[in-house]
């Protein structure tokens, strides 16, 4: 570990440099950290760097997508939810479809099972670099609506694809009725479980003497739990947090008061930045 320690401090320097060079050039940062992290992958004799997956997504995606619903309008993603869940489910499903048909046909030996996982893999954009780039362009606020509350429940309807094609491959079995049952209870167990713990948080910051610090690490645990919670039940861990984080951004101002909400959110710019 000691070792890696310097090569990783290097590449948070890094990450700092290019993010204040993307506000320079006035352009979305994840342009520069995925352009930054081709080049960086062709540099021969860099160390080898496993990290458990499981881990890194507890570690870092709830908190990104707690952010990112913290961030986005829940006026306007209630006023266009209809659109936003076809984009976000429909339009995940039928382009991990035609990556798995577009794979089966012209990759040798390449199952409709393996193209459906690659598919949940390479179908939904990323939330956190949406609501970024989409500062930058100039586009009507509904379609920045729709756009940035796609983002944050694509992740959902891609990682079930993902999870589904994973055990067709593994089993090489594919029950429906089990599939139907077990994506309803990800879907609407996630969102419920979200939605559950949001508001046992709302009342724990409203009930206790809390300060500014007590409710940051409050709303900073918040997503973890809703993560944690849901992943434990079988239901998508990814809803829970988008659901829960938009219920708390609702109700933000009536348990938080003014110098939480400005120490938050300064908190959350740092760690999205990071």
């Amino acid at each position: 570990m000691h070792t890696l320690l310097p090569f990783l401090l290097a590449m948070v320097a890094l990450i700092v440099l290019l993010n204040m060079l993307a506000k320079k050039l006035e352009i979305a940062y994840p342009i520069l950290l995925v352009v930054a992290g081709l080049l960086i992958s062709f540099i021969p004799g860099l160390p080898m760097v496993k990290i458990d997956p499981d881990l890194i997504f507890f570690i870092f995606l709830p908190p990104l997508l707690f952010d990112a619903a913290w961030s986005a309008s829940f006026k306007e993603m209630r006023k266009w939810w209809r659109m936003i869940t076809s984009f976000a489910f429909l339009v995940v499903f039928f382009t991990a479809l035609t990556v798995a048909l577009v794979a089966n046909y012209y990759i040798p030996g390449f199952t409709i099972a393996l193209g459906f996982l690659l598919g949940g893999i390479v179908s939904p954009p990323d939330a956190v670099s949406t609501g970024a780039i989409t500062k930058f362009v100039k586009i009507p606020r509904s379609t920045s609506a729709v756009l940035e509350g796609e983002s944050l429940l694509n992740d959902a309807s891609s990682l079930i694809i993902f999870r589904f094609a994973l055990v067709a491959v593994g089993t090489g079995q594919f029950v429906l009725q089990e599939a139907a049952a077990d994506f309803l209870w990800m879907v609407f167990g996630g969102a419920g479980m979200g939605l559950f713990l949001a508001w046992l948080f709302v009342q724990i910051h409203k009930r206790l003497p809390t300060d500014a610090p007590s409710d940051i690490v409050f709303t900073l645990i918040s997503p973890y739990f809703m993560y944690w919670a849901a992943e434990q039940a079988h239901a998508s861990g990814v809803l829970a947090v988008v659901s829960g984080g938009l219920l708390m951004s609702a109700k933000r101002l009536e348990f938080l008061n003014s110098t939480s909400r400005i120490r938050g959110t300064v908190s959350g710019r740092a760690w999205s930045s990071s």
